[in-house]
């Protein structure tokens, strides 16, 4: 008898944790970057795990001037879609220069 309540204990324990919906997670913070002519924009609160193409930012024209605000790391990539072999990781709190493009980021 006490195996099989605590089988049903354990049953109704995993099924309570698949059953409630996991909170999407985010990066706090902002994540600031340049387009244009030197025209600051960022993003706020970015979620985590999913690959953002940057706004305003084109084939022709990338972002540049990143500054990671956020509490994750942000890796940023030259090409949308966070594809290609151009990318350069950030800490939490690093600002890069003018030199370095990106049209796309994922944060962890």
């Amino acid at each position: 008898m006490r195996l099989r309540n605590a089988a049903l204990a354990v049953a109704s324990a995993v099924a309570l944790v698949i059953a409630v919906p996991m909170s999407a997670d985010a990066a706090t913070g902002d994540f600031l970057y340049k387009v244009g002519r030197g025209v600051p924009t960022g993003l706020a609160d970015p979620e985590s795990g999913k690959c953002v193409n940057l706004p305003f930012t084109t084939e022709e024209a990338p972002g540049f001037a990143p500054e990671n605000f956020t509490t994750s790391t942000a890796t940023v990539f030259l090409d949308f879609d966070c594809n290609g072999d151009t990318f350069y990781v950030m800490n939490p709190g690093k600002k890069l220069g003018d030199r370095l493009k990106l049209r796309s980021v994922i944060f962890s």
